[in-house]
């Protein structure tokens, strides 16, 4: 009896758990269609597009590999894909290493931690807007304040925005100042290094300098390898800072011609939705091998603590 009673309480479990995952698909049901609709679908419709001439006026024209030989003699593309690599690789490493200072100084404890958490962790959440892009034309044009500053000092101002020597080179600046969100992840890392490190090492005479080279970055090398892949994907999808800021353009001569502006141009302002297809497959093939690359890096140099 004992075993048909057991046999019994395992077949009610099972039907509850039935019951249970039912609930459980119907929640994710939106998210499913979501996924459907919103990412896998417009991702294989892009693909197919990459290979046909397609104005959004009229139907497509399959044209095999036109759209991918065409981005190998397309000059402008070539300099999207040189600004876009000097835009990621210059700012990318000062953001991380600014954030991972502020987060340091923060470790150490101050009055209104709190405050200041949020008031660094603000401008990751405006950096992308309009309104910040709007900002930051302003703030280095000829007449902005930042010429005005340096008039204090007797030192004649340009238009920052206006020259191609420099006005990628503000870009990289706003980049940087969005150091928030990292920074953040940082602070929560530098939590969760156990203070009876510091504690042997001061005993053994190691400054604070070393305590941060043999102690810290290396515990921390996961956290930055995740800030580092994180922010890698976002700074190459950059747009809004771009138009706003070049007024569309990528100006002046194709010195803020990021990728993704590029790619615009040519889906929405010539129409050119199938070769503006190939260029996101392209995006993403590069994305992806980078991604790909630092995660084949990683055992070079990633230090997790729980390894043998």
């Amino acid at each position: 009896m004992s075993a048909l009673s057991e046999l019994g309480k395992l077949k009610s479990q099972g039907a509850a758990g039935k019951k249970q995952n039912k609930v459980a698909y119907l929640f994710l049901l939106p998210w499913f269609v979501g996924l459907l609709l919103v990412t896998i679908g417009p991702m294989i419709a892009s693909f197919v597009l990459s290979f046909t001439k397609y104005n959004l006026l009229s139907p497509p024209k399959f044209t095999g590999l036109t759209n991918w030989e065409r981005m190998l003699e397309d000059e402008r593309l070539h300099k999207a894909l040189e600004v876009t690599f000097q835009y990621v690789f210059i700012s990318l490493p000062i953001q991380l290493a600014v954030a991972l200072l502020l987060a340091i100084v923060l470790d150490r404890g101050m009055r209104g931690l709190s405050f200041y958490r949020s008031a660094f962790y603000l401008p990751s959440l405006l950096g992308a807007s309009v309104a910040i892009a709007m900002l930051w034309r302003q703030l280095f044009g000829v007449d902005g304040l930042v010429n005005q500053v340096l008039a204090v000092f007797g030192i004649d101002g340009q238009g920052w925005i206006s020259s191609p020597d420099t006005a990628l080179g503000t870009l990289m600046i706003l980049n940087v100042w969005t150091f928030g969100s990292p920074m953040v992840i940082f602070l929560a890392g530098l939590r969760q290094i156990p203070t009876m490190y510091y504690e042997a090492a001061s005993v053994d005479g190691a400054s604070r300098f070393q305590q941060l080279w043999k102690i810290t970055l290396p515990l921390l090398t996961p956290i930055i390898f995740f800030n580092a892949v994180l922010q890698l994907i976002g700074t190459f999808q950059s747009f809004t800072q771009a138009y706003i800021v070049s007024g569309g353009s990528g100006g002046p001569v194709d010195s803020t011609l990021f990728y993704t502006l590029y790619l615009y141009q040519q889906g929405f302002g010539n129409l050119n939705m199938g070769y503006a297809s190939a260029m996101a497959w392209l995006l993403l093939i590069i994305v992806a091998a980078l991604t790909a690359l630092a995660f084949w890096t990683s055992k070079l140099w990633v230090f997790y603590d729980d390894e043998d």
